[in-house]
């Protein structure tokens, strides 16, 4: 880290993501307690990702006028409530509610980005980014990891003591309230405030998104992480039922699974993306990390033992390490400075949406057509980003590398 801004940022970041990355893998086993099928599991997935697609353009525009530091606080706070919410559920419905109300203050991943953005020269955008990668897969590998903890203490406690199956969503809930308190203290303001003015309304989200797509690369890359993020969130959902039919994992071992890439996200984001984006620049390793998800996708679906799972899970792992922060970074280096919130609020959006339809696509799929099925069809899904990458690929902005 060069200055102790971006190291604060980052450990917001990062304990904001251990609280997620305990709670993610609960939606299929608490979903299935209470009687929710594959589709319906994909759904509990999708509404939050649906109001994050709502929402997140208003708090990316309204950071670009207010600040960054009173989003990132709010959302923070709203995450904290949120998982509370989820681990006081007793019925389906329930868990619904909290995910919608966890993805309306799901702004602190692009208001994080935009704070970054203000911190750092043109040339360490991308780089920039990929630190927020990493603080993303160290939260995911330590999450998960202490989920496995918490699941375990609950089981422990049994299903019928107080939050006993549902313990590890409530101390998910405490670590979050205990990050909004660290931020508040510490986390300074990343530029000079504007006078506030009227925000953004919702009923203008659409002008956004005609404002960025009418940029003939921005467009590209938007749609290019649009299919990432399809192709993501239709796998998810899948990967933990197939686990669970196959070999048999708990929630827990799903878990450490879990852990497992994200660990391998944190190698990727925090090392390679660094190191060979200035060898490479942003357009060779963008389309490095799609060629490998793409296999990694298509290698899931063909994996007839833990093994080649592992292994085909390792190329994902690094695939879709590679393409977050390099393309969020293209995106940061054509929008304008005072358009960094706007434009990546954009891009979480447009993110957003491709979770909302991942995930039905998948649990809809796993349901009707078999468990490998969903995987083949997220490894088309990034070819068609390949394509659009090829595209495109001359005039994709390469900061990094001044020799590009």
């Amino acid at each position: 880290m060069k200055n102790k801004d971006q190291f604060i940022i980052f450990l917001t970041v990062f304990i904001d993501l251990v609280g997620f990355g305990i709670v993610i893998p609960l939606h299929p086993y608490l979903a299935a307690k209470y009687g929710a099928d594959e589709f319906m599991i994909g759904v509990l997935m999708a509404v939050y990702s649906l109001m994050q697609f709502l929402f997140s353009p208003f708090w990316g525009k309204l950071s670009d006028r207010i600040g960054r530091r009173p989003i990132i606080l709010l959302s923070l706070f709203g995450a904290g409530l949120s998982h509370l919410a989820f681990g006081l559920a007793s019925e389906f419905y329930m868990l619904i509610i909290a995910r919608g109300f966890a993805g309306l203050f799901g702004a602190n991943i692009s208001t994080a980005m935009a704070y970054m953005a203000d911190k750092t020269e043109r040339a360490e955008r991308s780089k920039a980014m990929g630190m927020i990668g990493a603080a993303f897969g160290l939260g995911f590998t330590v999450g998960p990891f202490l989920g496995y903890v918490f699941i375990q203490i609950g089981e422990k406690l049994g299903s019928e003591a107080p939050f006993g199956s549902h313990f590890a969503a409530i101390a998910a809930s405490l670590i979050c309230f205990l990050n909004f308190v660290f931020a508040y203290f510490y986390l300074k303001e990343s530029r000079d405030r504007k006078p506030i003015g009227k925000a953004k309304s919702l009923s203008t989200r659409m002008a956004s998104l005609k404002k960025y797509f009418s940029v003939p690369v921005m467009a590209s890359l938007l749609m290019i992480f649009s299919c990432y993020s399809v192709a993501m969130a239709n796998m998810e959902i899948p990967l933990f039922l197939y686990v669970k039919q196959k070999f048999g994992w708990g929630a827990s071992v799903a878990s450490l699974g879990f852990a497992y890439m994200g660990l391998l996200l944190v190698f990727v984001q925090g090392y390679f993306v660094r190191k060979y984006l200035k060898k490479w620049g942003e357009s060779k390793v963008l389309m490095l990390g799609l060629l490998v998800a793409s296999l990694g996708f298509f290698g899931i679906g063909l994996a007839n033992s833990l093994l080649t799972l592992g292994l085909v899970v390792t190329l994902l792992a690094f695939g879709i390490g590679v393409i977050s922060p390099t393309v969020n970074g293209m995106i940061s280096l054509l929008a304008s400075s005072e358009d960094q919130g706007e434009a990546l609020g954009v891009s979480q959006s447009l993110s957003a949406l491709g979770r909302i339809i991942g995930p039905l696509i998948g649990g809809w799929v796993y349901r009707e057509y078999g468990p490998s099925t969903p995987f083949f069809f997220a490894g088309v899904v990034m070819l068609l980003a390949i394509l659009l990458g090829a595209k495109s690929y001359r005039k994709l902005p390469n900061a990094a590398n001044a020799n590009t």
